[in-house]
């Protein structure tokens, strides 16, 4: 074969290469075509799924923007607080409820203060007047009697604390003469309590002498003396009293105050 021969069917193949890659190239822009339009419609589909999100957010109720979001979360924010303010109507009506209560408590306070203003006091020299009276029954007996002089009731607990002459010592209570109750008096009434002053009919107890004067003390509910004193006149000679002198409970009847 000469050179001229082979030189045709080289450029003859060349050219066919050519047209066969420019057929592949137009073969793969077409289907780069169809890609393109492919990814096209994939754009075009993601707004569809932008948009689903706003359904979903208008379901919520929080609105397609976030300016909507922000309003309507304003609003459930304002509902949280006309929420709020029922709860705090309604804890306001507790309070007001536990704040009558208190006024309940505070009222039987005052009912409780009204009482203790009322409610009495021990007797003492302050609150009564007390006068000493010789008797002829029994035999060497004083009866001893005390009036609430005071505009409260007062309470004459135990037995009276004699104070002869000032003397150490007080005389003994006759145990036998305690009463059920303690002896009360309301405002001007009176109550009373004897004195055996002397053993037998001329007294003849041990240490008797003449006394002069008188102290009598009062004791509390706590059993103990109080002050001031209730200072009685005696009879202008004296009473004759030994170591048997003795006194009663404070009682409501004279009669009974003798009896012992």
């Amino acid at each position: 074969m000469s050179a001229f021969t082979a030189r045709p069917r080289t450029r003859l193949f060349a050219a066919a290469t050519v047209a066969l890659a420019a057929l592949s190239l137009t073969a793969c822009n077409d289907k780069l075509g169809v890609q393109d339009e492919g990814a096209a419609q994939t754009g075009t589909t993601a707004p569809t799924s932008t948009q689903a999100p706003e359904k979903t957010g208008g379901a919520g109720g929080t609105g397609g923007s976030t300016s909507g979001n922000s309003t309507s979360n304003n609003s459930s924010t304002g509902g949280d607080k006309g929420s709020g303010g029922t709860t705090g109507s309604n804890g306001g009506k507790s309070s007001g409820g536990k704040t009558g209560g208190g006024k309940t408590s505070g009222g039987s306070g005052a009912n409780s203060g009204s009482n203790t203003s009322a409610s009495s006091v021990p007797c003492s020299g302050a609150n009564t007047k007390v006068t000493a009276q010789s008797v002829s029954r029994p035999i060497n007996h004083m009866l001893l009697t005390v009036t609430n002089t005071g505009t409260k009731t007062c309470d004459l607990y135990y037995y009276p604390a004699l104070n002869f002459d000032d003397a150490q010592s007080v005389p003994p209570v006759m145990k036998e003469s305690q009463p059920q109750a303690v002896t009360t008096l309301t405002p001007g009434q009176s109550g009373y309590a004897g004195v055996a002053l002397a053993d037998g009919d001329n007294g003849t107890g041990t240490n008797g002498h003449t006394a002069k004067s008188l102290a009598v003390y009062f004791f509390d509910r706590n059993n103990n003396s109080i002050s001031p004193a209730a200072t009685p006149s005696l009879p202008t000679k004296g009473v004759y009293i030994d170591d048997s002198l003795r006194v009663t409970y404070w009682l409501s009847d004279a009669q009974d105050a003798l009896t012992y």
